[in-house]
């Protein structure tokens, strides 16, 4: 009763330790993220899709028809699914090299497009409103800054009159006085001369008044206006948003424009009367239409009319409706177009615990931290997933293509035919390994035993058969030297080097061990002891053993001659895709199926 209730406890915990465990969760994790990426890409890529649209879609007669919603999610679940198959092909294993670089080329662009369009969603969540009311506040403050830049250049053109009212009275009261205001002797009292200057002083004070009351009132009231309107927007829903959007930011921009226009038109008029003023007074006593000479009068009055024929130029940045569809599409735009810029704020960002700094885009407008938290959340998604291919790889090996192992499942077949009393036994024989890969090795055909037929007959198969693994590119000659045809080579071959092995002494001959450890000891115990120790003390050092020792020994294991085995041939087992198909071959059973194996 025990026994069973232990294997019952058992049991049970490693189902739980099935279901909940490391593979189990990660796989969990993985499915979690990339759920949320492929949203996040399908929200972003459909409002982008919308937001750039200039027209809405117009309906279709053809009669086979797909609406953009179901054609966008197709193509972000058939990326996103590539995307992560290419993970796994990155980092499964039994995989090569070149394969690895290729697929992991493919995951990267396919990544971007993921952050990418990702980005648009996580921007709208975070920054769309926020980005709407500085966008609105900005263009306020713009329009606000340019109107009271023209109420300043106002009140300067009328501080220049109040100047020149000044100026026409003290030389009026001068005139009244003593006379001799007007370039002209001229005696004190009212008289013609005093009466020109009261008619130019009276003309310029209209002219202050009048711009005063018709030109910078009304432009101080409405950059008052300006200053103390609100920029909140009203509404519920998106689209109400953004007309309300829309009305305020054309209000704004239709208010300082008229502000601008009505400034230069009034300008231009106050600077011809002003003009018209100054030419009065500019006549030389004796000439036509002389009234009052005053050439200080007419510099001044000609200034001031410079001052006011000034255009006024309002300058507002462009703010756009930062939320829904149009907001995803400006800023999906901004980062496709800024993107070394996004790339070098977000890395200052992190590196200084959140100090997006003073980063702008090529419109002008500044990359906030709302802006690099939205872009670190979609690359925190990616980044998620890619951590999680790495830890949890496929171990698998690739499936050997059925057609490849027919091929080989012949030549060795063919073989085994016609070398006399061979088997597949036989032939797995001829295979063996060395340091980290495997070899066929086969004696030279020429050394095989003339006299002995069932010899010449065997060496002629095995000689054909690696040509015929050969030509499928699956064992390779060992490697020559570099350069080739010279007898000082910078790179050996693979030959030399093998040879150079078999000259070496062993490194795991215990010969010297013991030897040494006798000298320290004198003797050791047991049963011969002493028989022992003097075989140990007349050893000789061992020789390396390399491959052409273990190629040797592995004819003579597969029965061929002296001779046979003193000439031989070596060819590497090529690595395909994590496999040795040769090796896969030779694993399976006398019918050709791979034996299954039960545990």
């Amino acid at each position: 009763m025990a026994e069973a209730v232990s294997r019952t406890s058992g049991s049970f915990r490693r189902g739980i330790e099935y279901i909940l465990g490391r593979n189990t969760l990660i796989g969990i994790a993985s499915l979690a993220l990339l759920a949320i990426s492929g949203y996040a890409t399908w929200h972003g890529m459909r409002d982008f899709i919308i937001g750039v649209s200039a027209t809405p879609t117009q309906p279709t007669t053809a009669p086979l028809t797909i609406s953009t919603d179901a054609l966008v999610i197709a193509v972000v679940v058939t990326l996103t699914f590539l995307m992560w198959l290419m993970l796994r092909e990155t980092f499964g294993g039994w995989r090569e090299f070149r394969n690895r670089v290729i697929t992991f080329i493919l995951y990267v662009f396919l990544a971007i497009w993921s952050i990418g369009f990702g980005y648009g969603f996580w921007w709208a969540l975070i920054s769309g409103e926020e980005a709407t009311r500085t966008g609105l506040a900005g263009l306020q403050e713009d329009a606000r800054d340019a109107s009271a830049v023209i109420a300043a250049r106002l009140d300067a053109v009328r501080s220049q009159l109040d100047s020149v009212v000044s100026w026409s009275e003290s030389q009026m009261a001068r005139e009244e006085t003593s006379g001799g205001s007007c370039g002209t002797p001229s005696g004190a009292g009212r008289g013609p001369l005093y009466n020109a200057r009261r008619s130019v002083r009276d003309g310029v004070a209209t002219l202050r008044d009048g711009m005063t009351r018709s030109w910078l009132e009304p432009v101080q009231a409405e950059v008052e206006q300006l200053r103390t309107s609100a920029s909140l927007l009203e509404g519920g829903t998106v689209e109400e948003r953004q007309r309300a959007f829309e009305a305020r930011a054309s209000e704004i921009r239709g208010s300082a424009r008229n502000i601008a226009a009505r400034s230069n038109e009034l300008g231009k008029a106050t600077a011809a009367e002003m003009r018209a003023l100054a030419e009065t007074v500019s006549v030389s006593p004796g000439q036509p239409g002389f009234s009052c000479y005053d050439p200080t009068l007419a510099q001044r009055l000609t200034q001031a009319a410079e001052q006011a024929n000034q255009p006024a130029e309002v300058m507002l940045r462009d703010a756009a409706f930062s939320e829904g569809p149009a907001g995803v599409a400006n800023a999906v735009k901004n980062l496709w177009t800024n993107i070394g810029t996004y790339t070098g704020s977000l890395v200052r960002f992190v590196f200084t615990w959140g100090n997006p700094g003073e980063s702008h885009t090529d419109t002008g407008q500044p990359i906030t931290g709302r802006d690099l938290i939205a872009l670190l959340a979609s690359i925190g998604i990616d980044l998620g997933i890619l951590v999680l291919a790495i830890l949890n790889p496929p171990l698998a090996r690739p499936e050997m293509p059925r057609d490849l192992r027919r091929q080989i499942r012949s030549a060795i077949d063919t073989a085994i035919a016609r070398a006399p009393n061979a088997d597949i036994e036989w032939v797995r024989r001829h295979f063996i390994y060395h340091r980290t890969a495997s070899y066929l090795v086969i004696p030279n055909l020429y050394s095989a035993d003339a006299n002995n037929e069932d010899e010449s007959a065997k060496a002629m198969a095995m000689n054909q058969l690696a040509g015929v693994l050969d030509d499928l590119d699956l064992i390779e000659w060992p490697a020559q030297g570099w350069p080739r045809n010279s007898s000082w080579q910078l790179i050996k071959s693979d030959l030399e080097k093998l040879r150079h092995e078999e000259s070496l002494p062993s490194s795991t001959d215990l010969t010297e061990i013991r030897k040494k450890w006798l000298e320290e000891a004198g003797h050791t115990d047991g049963p011969d002891a002493a028989e022992r120790d003097d075989k140990v003390r007349q050893s000789a050092k061992l020789r390396n053993h390399g491959l052409f020792s273990k190629a040797e020994r592995a004819l003579a294991i597969a029965g061929w001659s002296e001779s046979a085995r003193r000439d031989i041939e070596v060819y590497r087992l090529v690595d395909t895709e994590g496999l040795t198909p040769i090796l896969g071959v030779l694993n399976d059973n006398d019918s050709g199926e791979t034996p299954s194996v039960s545990g």
